[in-house]
């Protein structure tokens, strides 16, 4: 949906997640195999994915105002199973956040959010405020009050409803 592009670093994985469900038509690419492929997720793993989905969706739509769109496990609890561990290349000394189990899915959004936390970045990913859509988006607004995934489509049609709603 978005024209925006892509999200910084390891947040864009969590843009991708959250952006796998067009909420208007209700496809779902983790319904394919090419989909769960992209993730490196199985169908015995979407009842989880799906709930990790939709808690990083709710606090996407926080980080832009919004409330959530409905009831949702806390993204705290779903990250607290996956702890992670200080990894240092020896090369260079640089260190990083990373899963302490095999790169799950769940650690790897951990990860994630972990550096976006280190980075002042993470409060900037934001959910679309058009009910229909909420699709993930990077705010680089210089303000950070981005509103919509899409000014030329979500925008567009939350002020023509606006316009509209004034009786012109």
């Amino acid at each position: 949906m978005s024209d925006r592009s892509p999200a910084p670093g390891g947040l864009a994985l969590v843009e991708d997640l959250v952006n796998t469900i067009d909420l208007e038509t209700g496809a779902d690419s983790l319904d394919t195999p090419e989909g769960r492929g992209r993730f490196g997720v199985t169908e015995d793993d979407l009842p989880g994915v799906r709930e990790l989905r939709e808690s990083l969706r709710a606090v996407l739509l926080a980080h832009a105002g919004h409330p959530p769109h409905r009831t949702v496990t806390p993204l705290g609890e779903l990250l607290a199973a996956a702890p992670l561990v200080v990894t240092v290349d020896p090369a260079d000394g640089a260190a990083a956040l990373a899963p302490a189990r095999d790169g799950s899915l769940t650690g790897r959004v951990a990860a994630a959010v972990a550096e976006a936390l280190v980075a002042g970045t993470w409060a900037r990913l934001k959910a679309c405020e058009a009910a229909d859509c909420h699709w993930a988006y990077y705010d680089r607004s210089p303000a950070g009050r981005g509103r919509w995934c899409s000014m030329r489509v979500c925008g567009a049609r939350a002020k023509m409803r606006r316009y509209r709603a004034k009786g012109a």
